[in-house]
């Protein structure tokens, strides 16, 4: 039996659906990449959660497509700041309360302001992380961006 994480319960109480995907999970590659090739998904459908610190407004988080790599000054731009950079590794963890490989935009310690690739929107459903390594979030993305309050990430 799969075990339910937080994310799972905050949706669960919000009457969200979803499906709980697991995969396994190589401590040696814990990219989007490596995920949807376990899930046999197209990496654009499998989402990464990435947390970075803007010079004037602090930690935001976007959600990008597995296959791409954040623009940091369309991420600084889109979240009100002149730059910004990913946040440590070190920090995540007492930030977020999430490990590297198994960030979820759901359940934070804290809510920050999010940003999901408007990519997400041409599939029923997208893949995000559970909350841990080896379980992957199936879900709406339109619900997603609702029940966080996400801004869109623009394409380019």
């Amino acid at each position: 039996m799969i075990q339910k994480t937080n994310a799972a319960r905050l949706l669960d109480a919000a009457g969200i659906a979803y499906q709980l995907i697991p995969y396994e999970v190589d401590e040696e590659h814990l990219d989007a990449g490596h995920v949807a090739a376990q899930l046999e998904e197209d990496p654009d459908r499998v989402f990464k959660t990435l947390v970075l610190r803007g010079d004037r407004n602090g930690p935001f988080v976007c959600v990008i497509p597995g296959s791409l790599e954040v623009d940091l000054k369309l991420a600084a731009k889109i979240s009100g700041n002149k730059s910004c950079e990913m946040l440590h590794l070190k920090e995540l963890f007492p930030l977020t309360g999430y490990i590297r490989g198994g960030c979820s935009p759901i359940g934070m310690k804290k809510a920050f302001p999010t940003f999901i690739h408007e990519s997400a929107l041409l599939y029923e459903g997208i893949y995000v992380s559970a909350g841990v390594r080896g379980l992957q979030l199936l879900i709406d993305p339109q619900a997603l961006i609702d029940f966080i309050g996400a801004g869109i990430y623009p394409m380019l």
